[in-house]
């Protein structure tokens, strides 16, 4: 995704900042509204890699950058953050008070390297037509937020982004005209991103392996050794499956968890105990990728029924 460098990859987390860091990675974007509190953990990696984007999406964050100036020679390399009918973060790409920042973050000791903008409204869509609109929507609003920066001589050397799984799986050919895209998780992909029309089942990576660790005729239910510590809550549970989809078991809903166990009974009729052993199996294919990912401590990467690595994730700040 990177084209085989080690350079322009995004983070959400400072943690995640730090292990690319640790791995080679030189040139990187954290793309969260910048925390106040985390300015010196910012500022150390500003002065140790060659390139560390911040953004940010107020007045105030930039006075914080401002104050803190960086060792002679560097600046500090910025994004501001626009809203394109998203509702999350960022100053409206309509609102006269975005080219003042923009105008404000190009004085030294700042430098405007980027406009940001995360189409996750695609996130309701349902079907490609929906996501195209959403896509084709936020891009034209970055290209003429763009387009205001380049007649008040603001955008030179600034890339103009946007991103979302769903934008970035089915692309416009507008986009074709910005200088990035940030594709969130289309590598893996997940059920939330099937129900949007982001992908196809056959399209999801991930999986969490659970044990059958009880047979309970009399509720017509099986225990399982994955509660919400190990796949998260996030889908609430209202899939016609439940909490996740059971991998070649379509008749099969995990219909309830605690934090270390879940309960799985039959969509439908009595369930067949003999198909589903004591210490058998099962696979879940969890609703966001994301959130699951968060839950454990390591990752098993399989390739052909092969494991071909091993990988430990990064959370927190």
């Amino acid at each position: 995704m990177t084209g085989g460098t080690r350079r322009r990859i995004v983070v959400s987390t400072l943690a995640e900042a730090r292990f690319f860091a640790d791995g080679g990675f030189d040139d990187i974007l954290y793309a969260y509204p910048l925390p106040f509190d985390k300015l010196e953990e910012c500022a150390s990696l500003a002065e140790r890699l060659e390139s560390f984007h911040v953004l940010v999406d107020s007045s105030e964050a930039l006075a914080l950058l401002k104050r803190r100036r960086l060792s002679p020679g560097k600046l500090w390399k910025v994004w501001l953050k626009i809203d394109c009918q998203n509702g999350r973060a960022g100053l409206s790409n309509t609102d006269p008070a975005a080219l003042e920042l923009a105008r404000a973050i190009a004085e030294a000791p700042t430098e405007l390297l980027g406009i940001y903008a995360h189409c996750g409204n695609s996130y309701s869509c349902r079907g490609v037509s929906e996501i195209q609109s959403v896509a084709q929507a936020t891009t034209l609003c970055t290209l003429n937020f763009m387009d205001k920066l380049r007649e008040a001589g603001l955008a030179c050397g600034s890339v103009s982004s946007i991103g979302s799984t769903p934008s970035c799986s089915h692309p416009v050919p507008e986009m074709a005209r910005l200088k990035e895209v940030h594709p969130g998780n289309y590598i893996f992909y997940d059920v939330q991103q099937m129900m949007i029309g982001s992908c196809q089942l056959e399209d999801v990576a991930v999986r969490v392996l659970t044990r059958v660790i009880g047979h309970y005729p009399h509720r017509n239910q099986l225990l399982v050794d994955c509660g919400w510590t190990g796949l998260s809550l996030h889908s609430l549970g209202q899939l016609p499956t439940g909490y996740a989809l059971v991998e070649g078991h379509p008749n099969l809903k995990l219909v309830g968890m605690t934090q270390e166990h879940g309960r799985i009974e039959p969509t439908t009729g009595e369930l067949d105990f003999s198909k589903y052993p004591l210490g058998s199996l099962l696979a879940l294919i969890p609703y966001h990728a994301c959130a699951t990912a968060a839950m454990h401590p390591l990752y098993y990467v399989h390739s052909q029924g092969q494991l071909v690595a091993t990988w430990k994730p990064v959370r927190g700040w």
